[in-house]
């Protein structure tokens, strides 16, 4: 059984595990670019998603590089 199943997190502690500022996260938040959800009014993380996030992110860039730029920019 893992033992981060259900782990919640702060905008604070997101900010501090993806070594983001709070704002970053906060806009990634709203416009809805990250996963997360609101309780009464603040923003909250489950781990698993933004682990998940994560790994999405990665194989977009990995992919982005193969097409001619970290941008995915063709020559």
């Amino acid at each position: 059984m893992k033992e981060d199943t259900g782990e919640i997190f702060t905008l604070d502690e997101v900010a501090a595990y993806l070594k983001v500022g709070k704002r970053t996260v906060y806009r990634l938040a709203a416009t809805k670019k990250i996963p997360a959800f609101k309780v009464g009014g603040t923003w909250r993380f489950q781990r698993q998603e933004i682990d998940q996030w994560i790994k999405r992110q990665t194989a977009e860039a990995q992919g982005e590089e193969g097409r001619g730029g970290p941008r995915g920019e063709k020559g």
